[in-house]
């Protein structure tokens, strides 16, 4: 970690950006010194987390990096959110992108910035990012968008394969959470109570809005820019991690997009790079500061000449490994004539490598509610706790596919595919997919996955019922991913008729019936002797962060019960973060989250998840505490949330407020 010249740069802690209806949003800005004498592009990280106290270590770490190498950096809290004004009342609403513009035209007209300016996120900010730059501002000359997704309905946490994630209610209530705490008074001053109670009476349920929308409408079209890949003018660098469920997008992208764009793709889960676990983080500040350069300075900094796609080939490794090793590869063009996609035919517990004449044969599966269990998360993290445990422990309760012992080494990258002949005796079914590598120990690591929503087969706008008994033909595509099986290991497909909790069941119990003669298809790609020349992508460099005392360590638990006296089956997941005090403004911070998800009996009516979160703002005496608690069941034709919110200024109750809704189930 490098250490920051304080001379080098200054920080303003709040800069206040006044959108034309009045609303002011909340800045920190760094700047190189003599900005305003001579006058450096800017970057921009636009975002609901809180700039001054839940992000600051990590901002600062950087932000400051970046105004070390000539760099303005702002980091705006989203209207509703942090210390600016308003309300925040959902994602990516036209209100907050349009604000995002204008912020942009603020930023040209600072006496400190020439006019060129880069917008960069993670997850939300690289959403958003994507979405102000199809908005074509002249202003923005290029992004960096990390684990983002450029379709909201079925490539975020909502509804993939047209299933309902319970990320749906992870994320949620992760918002209803940070919604529900107040602006720092020693910003706003004497109005951060009013401030709070706006917010605390305004922000409502995400959940709900979710749940109302459970196809592909206009809701989850706007904002997907996949609707026009061509609105976006501007060059686009595309970042996310094998770990994470964002990394999709980095191909379509790099596909459809027509403009200068690369891709990147680690290791690492829903992180930027430089923050990944020690295996696999990167010297990623470094290779941004070359793309601003090239973008915003016009520096040749090799830019033209680098692979379309750099990505992390993984390597075999038990799942009980929490370390994922492999090598750096390299396509020149995304898609890469290179890389050829093999057919190969399914038979009853077989994956065929030589071509088979099979009698049509009928498999019926009908899965537990336990296939799911140890999924981990959609969007990991890539702690040990939220990656996906040994599938041998899932394969129980699949149709299990496996191939011959490998007689040489086999590596893919890019989406493998399925497709299958099958029926179900209910109308409403799904089916989820994974694809395993079979170790010589006998333990199995997924190596990717895809869920359908069965009446979702002909797209996700307007799904039809099955009919009962009648064979469809459905092809679903897997995550992309690049992996070596080794030889000697086996190749498996698994197929579920659940994956609970990752994702929410079908109305009620269902058998698929799968006729034999299924197909896999998977993206072979030759070794290429030029991935051994690439360069190193180096270790990360940071600035010193913002000064801190850590008052108690993060928590971070995943716990899978079965209690057989009750028949109760339980996925416990604790997430604390660190208890920290950030010195520099005496504030102490707090965050503490439990999910849990259960069934009993193997009763799809009985399936729960339920998360509580509490968070705490603490200064001297004032001392502002939010507790948030989200409950989601279901019946087999309807959704009820029941969720309570209470707010305390130090001992004393300021708000409480219950929701008990109930919502239609339509074909999920």
């Amino acid at each position: 970690m490098s250490k920051p010249d304080s001379s080098s740069f200054r920080e303003l802690e709040n800069v206040w950006i006044t959108m034309p209806d009045g609303c002011n949003l909340t800045a920190k800005i760094w700047l190189p010194e003599n900005a305003e004498k001579d006058p450096v592009p800017a970057i921009l990280e636009y975002i609901p987390y809180r700039k001054r106290d839940f992000k600051a270590i990590r901002d600062s770490r950087m932000h400051r990096y970046f105004a070390q190498q000539g760099y303005a950096c702002l980091r705006v809290d989203l209207r509703g959110s942090g210390d600016s004004e308003g309300i925040l009342k959902d994602e990516y609403l036209p209100t907050e992108l349009k604000d995002g513009v204008d912020v942009l035209k603020w930023i040209a007209a600072q006496p400190w910035c020439d006019g060129n300016i880069g917008m960069m996120g993670i997850s939300w900010g690289g959403f958003n990012a994507l979405q102000i730059a199809a908005m074509d501002p002249p202003e923005l000359k290029a992004v960096i968008t990390v684990s983002s997704s450029d379709e909201r309905y079925t490539d975020d946490v909502h509804y993939m394969g047209g299933c309902m994630l319970t990320d749906n209610l992870s994320w949620a209530s992760n918002m209803f959470s940070y919604n529900s705490i107040p602006p720092d008074p020693a910003i706003v001053g004497e109005r951060w109570k009013d401030m709070w109670l706006e917010r605390l009476e305004g922000s409502d349920l995400w959940l709900k809005k979710w749940l109302e929308h459970q196809h592909r409408d206009d809701y989850w079209k706007h904002a997907s820019i996949a609707e026009d890949y061509g609105a976006i003018k501007c060059p686009v660098f595309a970042v996310s991690g094998w770990a994470d469920g964002y990394s999709n997008t980095v191909f379509r992208l790099l596909e459809h997009l027509d403009v200068p764009v690369k891709g990147l793709i680690g290791g690492w889960g829903h992180k930027y790079p430089h923050l990944g676990d020690p295996c696999h983080s990167i010297d990623f500040l470094n290779e941004s500061v070359k793309w601003w350069d090239h973008w915003l300075k016009g520096v040749d900094t090799g830019q033209d000449n680098e692979p379309a796609i750099r990505v992390w080939m993984q390597d075999s490794v038990s799942p009980l490994i929490a370390k994922r090793p492999g090598r750096w590869v390299a396509e020149e063009k995304w898609p890469s004539r290179r890389i050829e996609m093999k057919e190969f035919i399914l038979s009853p517990g077989r994956i065929n490598f030589e071509p088979v004449n099979t009698v049509k044969e009928e498999m019926r599966i009908i899965s537990p509610l336990s296939v799911g269990l140890f999924a981990g998360k959609w969007y990991s993290y890539s702690e040990s706790t939220d990656r996906p445990h040994d599938q041998t422990e899932e394969d129980g309760g699949a149709l299990v596919f496996d191939s011959p012992e490998l007689e040489e080494d086999i590596e893919i990258f890019g989406a493998p595919e399925i497709e299958l002949e099958l029926s179900s005796d209910k109308a409403i079914a799904m089916i989820a997919v994974r694809l395993n590598d079979m170790c010589k120990e006998g333990t199995s690591t997924r190596v990717s996955y895809g869920l359908l929503n069965l009446t979702h087969r002909n797209g996700h706008e307007n799904p039809q019922k099955l009919d009962e008994g009648y064979f469809y033909r459905i092809r679903l595509q897997m995550n992309y991913v690049a992996q070596c099986f080794p030889a000697g290991n086996r190749i498996r497909v698994s197929i579920s008729t659940s994956y609970w909790p990752f994702a929410w069941p079908s109305p009620e119990p269902f058998t698929l019936s799968i006729k034999s003669g299924g197909k896999l298809f998977l993206p072979i790609r030759p070794r290429d002797d030029r991935d051994e020349k690439l360069p190193e992508m180096g270790s990360p460099m940071m600035a010193e962060p913002v000064p801190t005392t850590l008052l108690a360590p993060a928590k971070r638990e995943w716990t899978v019960t079965h209690n057989l006296s009750s028949n109760e089956v339980k996925q416990k997941i604790i997430n604390n973060d660190s208890r920290i005090h950030l010195d520099d403004i005496d504030l102490e911070l707090k965050k503490d989250t439990t999910e849990v998800y259960s069934y009993f009996n193997n009763n799809y009516d009985t399936v729960r998840g339920e998360v509580n979160t509490i968070r705490s703002l603490k200064r001297g005496d004032w001392h502002a505490i939010s507790i948030t608690r989200t409950v989601l069941t279901s019946t087999r034709t309807h959704f009820r949330i029941r969720a309570i919110l209470d707010a305390y200024e130090g001992d004393t109750r300021f708000f409480s407020k219950s929701w008990d809704e109930t919502i239609p189930r339509d074909m999920i």
